[in-house]
């Protein structure tokens, strides 16, 4: 049962963190705004698209600030409450300081669910819209794929390539399709100049096909001007979008990095990172909680400004190891699993210790 001292820091973590998203969110919305109106007015962006883009932006990047701001805000009102001997008066009352912390795990407990639902299931809905909208009016022209050279594994035993790309037009050219046997013997190859997807029809348009049949030492070979066919991939599944893993909820993106892994796809440790970095940030509201206590439970000689000053450069030391982690386990394969621990481990330990040198 919650006390009144539970209630009024329960009450100050929680109305604290929503005015940091109230105050900041917005600020960032109008920078934005301000460097993008051009290229926005230049691209001819519609009304519509722009205020869903918005819609899509305060999610998106709500998110990921989501553990600054709950440090920033937890750091604000706890050294508030240090400088107003609020603190002093809870303790000297008898109160134990473990028992003092426990509105504060009730606070990182609502704000990690609330993380972990809309780290899953809503930002990745908003991630599809304000990623799809940067490059189709703010970074037009920019390749947001692999466009060239695109080998691709569909199975045990298919493979498929095309010289080149076209995702507005929805063709490949110099397909090839290539299929091999329980044995590893070549049985078949299919290529044309170019693989058109018609949507429409729901099916793939080969132009100037040959498919070129293996019987032991004996070849047979079909020619066609053009044949409409079916296969078993996606016209996408060529060259996947940069961010396509951040659009997939929990489900989809792990049926995602399975197929990846069965493609044998040489880049799926950047989907497997995002992963687990969405169940990571959950933990992250108790690390930083912890953190933001340890530094401002106790009065300090300089007041607030202090522990503000020390509490972000805790966060961007933090972001930095993250960052780092994060690009050795996509460009280095560095395992990870283990880059998205490291930092938690390590600020998790410092935090413990912090706080218990608070306790006295």
């Amino acid at each position: 049962m919650l006390t009144i001292i539970d209630r009024y820091i329960l009450k100050k973590y929680l109305s604290t963190f929503g005015l940091m998203l109230l105050l900041f969110v917005p600020i960032g919305i109008m920078l934005n705004l301000a460097e993008q109106i051009g290229k926005m007015i230049d691209n001819e962006a519609p009304l519509v698209e722009i205020l869903i883009y918005y819609g899509n932006f305060t999610i998106y990047i709500g998110s990921l600030l989501f553990p600054i701001f709950l440090f920033l805000s937890i750091i604000f009102f706890t050294s508030k409450m240090a400088n107003n001997t609020e603190i002093v008066a809870i303790l000297s009352s008898g109160v134990s300081f473990r028992r003092f912390l426990r509105p504060y795990w009730i606070g990182a407990s609502i704000i990690a669910v609330m993380m972990f639902l809309m780290g899953m299931f809503i930002v990745p809905s908003a991630s599809k819209g304000f990623n799809e909208f940067k490059f189709k009016y703010l970074k037009k022209g920019t390749k947001d794929r692999v466009t060239s050279n695109i080998f691709n594994q569909l199975g045990d035993g298919d493979y498929i390539y095309v010289s080149s790309f076209d995702p507005a037009r929805q063709i490949g050219y110099n397909f090839t399709y290539e299929h091999f046997g329980e044995d590893g013997e070549l049985e078949y190859k299919i290529s044309s100049a170019n693989i058109r997807w018609l949507e429409e029809d729901s099916l793939y348009r080969l132009t100037s096909y040959t498919r070129r049949n293996l019987r032991g030492a004996t070849e047979q070979v079909e020619t066609k001007r053009r044949l409409d066919t079916l296969f078993t991939f996606q016209i996408d599944d060529l060259t996947p979008v940069s961010y396509i893993a951040e659009t997939k909820n929990l489900f989809e993106l792990n049926e995602f990095i399975r197929d990846q892994k069965r493609k044998g796809a040489s880049n799926v440790n950047t989907y497997v990172m995002v992963k687990y970095k969405r169940w990571a940030l959950p933990v992250t509201a108790f690390v930083l909680t912890i953190i933001g206590v340890a530094v401002s439970s106790i009065k300090r000689r300089g007041g607030m400004g202090v522990n503000l000053a020390f509490g972000i450069g805790v966060a961007f030391i933090y972001i930095f190891m993250d960052k780092v982690f994060g690009t050795l386990a996509e460009q280095s394969g560095f395992p990870p699993l283990l880059a998205v621990v490291i930092p938690n481990v390590f600020f998790g330990i410092l935090g413990y210790y912090m706080l218990q040198q608070a306790k006295r």
